[in-house]
């Protein structure tokens, strides 16, 4: 018990503790020690099978750590133990730190979620929708139609901008979208990346479909507009360096940080069809909102819980809490009729919020929690908040090829241990 004592108490000083709502407590499931030495199990199985190199995975409940566990090694080349220092390649995770920033600025009054993006990017309001037709020699073409509704901010918080990431699919606009390699543009600005999506037609009408792509890169543009500064800088200034997000970036500036570096086992390393594991000691120009963030277990844990904290963490205020349950509520339910893409959606149980997937209903032969929301990266990282339990969980691993599987599995037994 001394032992387990001093890990926690070691994890409080690196992870940080703020405070808890009263009577959080009483009502939240208690973890269970059994369960949890089976979540070890698990991840320890994937290890000694060659499956991954190594895994972090912190559950922290009531602002402490009930759960931290470093597996395996960063890099099977280097053999260097993973430690919680290891940096991370974040991929979609980036992509609610970028919503936060766009909600600040909503907050501020400088953004409206009904704003068209067009008011910030003016080429957005040239833009058509890629329509398939059957010529009259029974051959598919792509006919250019006028949107019927400008995309809005809030179209691109809940991906129904049109902006497909193009790596899956069939369609023409996918196809187009990914000849047009945009996931290799590291040295265009925002600014210039942005252009080059606008020279694309849309995949279909806004606000319409629920299809998962590049919408988020947009939005950090129109951060980088109204701030009149870069989307790190801005990131820095409003959160990352007032949070101690000290290590979270677009890449590894520092040399002496490379040994760092996770990375996945050797024959892991397709990410899509197209695209293959970003090298993060590069410098890039390409501040990419939707997937380009590097960042430590540590880091985003501070992230996580000044969300669960509904918008404030260590005395200081970042969002408010209704704007924090603005975000983490469902805003593609029935009622919007808005069609949803089964490639990337997050399940029959979940809907979507500005920047998370939502926990809608409960899935079959569970008891998992109604509002949990999270996000995962293409990487194998993914978080989630629990606020019914008062509870968030991150795990950081990199291996594209296993992630979804690791991920299912993961949550299934964490909710185990807590009883669910």
């Amino acid at each position: 018990m001394n032992g387990r004592r001093v890990l926690i108490a070691a994890l409080v000083l690196l992870f940080g503790v703020v405070g808890v709502q009263a009577g959080s407590e009483q009502r939240a499931h208690n973890i269970s020690q059994e369960g949890l030495a089976k979540v070890s199990d698990y991840i320890r199985n994937e290890v000694a099978t060659g499956k991954i190199p190594g895994a972090i995975l912190l559950l922290q409940q009531h602002g402490k750590p009930v759960y931290y566990e470093n597996f395996g090694v960063r890099d099977v080349a280097t053999e260097i133990s993973m430690s919680a220092d290891t940096i991370f390649r974040l991929y979609s995770m980036s992509k609610p730190i970028t919503s936060v920033m766009a909600m600040m600025l909503v907050e501020e009054g400088k953004l409206s979620l009904d704003d068209p993006v067009s008011r910030y990017i003016p080429a957005f309001a040239g833009m058509k929708v890629g329509v398939e037709k059957k010529a009259e020699d029974g051959k598919i073409a792509l006919a250019l139609e006028a949107l019927e509704h400008s995309i809005t901010i809030k179209d691109l918080l809940r991906h129904t901008a049109g902006l497909p990431y193009g790596y899956y699919g069939g369609e023409l606009v996918n196809k187009l979208y990914a000849d047009a390699g945009l996931f290799n543009n590291g040295d265009s600005t925002n600014a210039e990346f942005v252009a080059k999506i606008t020279a694309l037609p849309l995949a279909e009408q806004p606000g319409t479909k629920w299809d998962y792509g590049h919408a988020t890169d947009v939005l950090g543009r129109i951060v980088e507009v109204i701030s009149g500064k870069t989307l790190l800088q801005f990131e820095k200034e409003r959160l990352l360096d007032p949070l101690g997000m000290t290590e979270t970036a677009f890449f590894v500036a520092d040399p002496a940080k490379f040994p760092r570096i996770a990375e996945p086992m050797p024959g892991d390393r397709n990410i899509n069809p197209t695209t293959q594991v970003r090298d993060i000691r590069r410098p890039v120009k390409w501040e990419s909102g939707g997937g380009g963030m590097v960042g430590t277990v540590g880091d985003y844990a501070r992230f996580a819980q000044m969300l669960l904290n509904g918008g404030s963490y260590d005395g200081r205020r970042y969002l408010k809490p209704e704007t924090i349950a603005l975000m983490a509520s469902d805003h593609i339910g029935p009622e919007t009729k808005i069609a949803r893409d089964q490639n990337y959606y997050p399940g029959a149980t979940s809907g979507f919020g500005l920047g998370f997937a939502v926990r809608t209903s409960v899935p079959p032969a569970t008891s998992w929690p109604l509002g949990e929301y999270r996000w995962d990266g293409v990487g194998g990282t993914f978080f989630f908040i629990d606020p019914e339990d008062d509870l968030f969980g991150v795990f950081m691993v990199q291996t594209p090829s296993q992630r979804g599987r690791i991920q299912l599995a993961l949550k299934t037994l964490i909710y185990q241990a807590m009883g669910r």
